[in-house]
């Protein structure tokens, strides 16, 4: 399956470039081919990701057809993006591509610290539960403790002597 895997990513990278390719003449702004740089960006991610993976088989991972497949669709997925970056620069501007990058990425920082801090405050409120939990176990052992006490005396009290 990792080779079907890589074929993915390489196919997406390839069917992303050339929608662009065929519409960035045409388009008005980035926004009408911002669909095909983000598949792009994830088939280059997907075709970096299991280049060299471990937890192939055996054979897939010494196979020199597999060791090539994987690094020529590498060299490949960058060349097309870089590509993709000179027609963007080219259309839209010299430093296009470069902003595009940096927004992606200071979004996707956003996004992962924004979960960092969602887990934070979960783990904050779970901690606040089970003292809260523990707070209401207390007191309840506490008036059934107090209760056996003063059913426990009532009793004795009733005992002949």
């Amino acid at each position: 399956m990792p080779i079907a895997e890589i074929l993915a990513g390489i196919a997406l990278v390839k069917s992303s470039v050339d929608f662009i390719k065929s519409n960035i003449d045409t388009c008005k702004d980035i926004g009408e081919i911002g669909g095909a740089i983000d598949g792009l960006l994830r088939g280059q991610q997907e075709v970096n990701k299991k280049q060299g993976r471990r937890g192939l088989g055996v054979k897939e991972q010494f196979d020199t057809t597999h060791i090539a497949r994987e690094t020529i669709d590498a060299k490949i997925a960058a060349e097309q993006l870089q590509e993709v970056a000179n027609m963007i620069n080219l259309r839209f501007g010299p430093n296009t591509w470069k902003e595009i990058l940096e927004e992606r990425a200071r979004r996707i920082a956003e996004q992962k610290e924004a979960i960092r801090q969602a887990k934070i405050e979960k783990a904050k409120a779970d901690k606040k539960l089970w003292e809260e939990i523990k707070t209401v176990l207390l007191v309840a052992g506490i008036i059934f403790l107090g209760l056996a006490i003063a059913v426990g005396s009532v009793w004795y009290s009733r005992l002949p002597v």
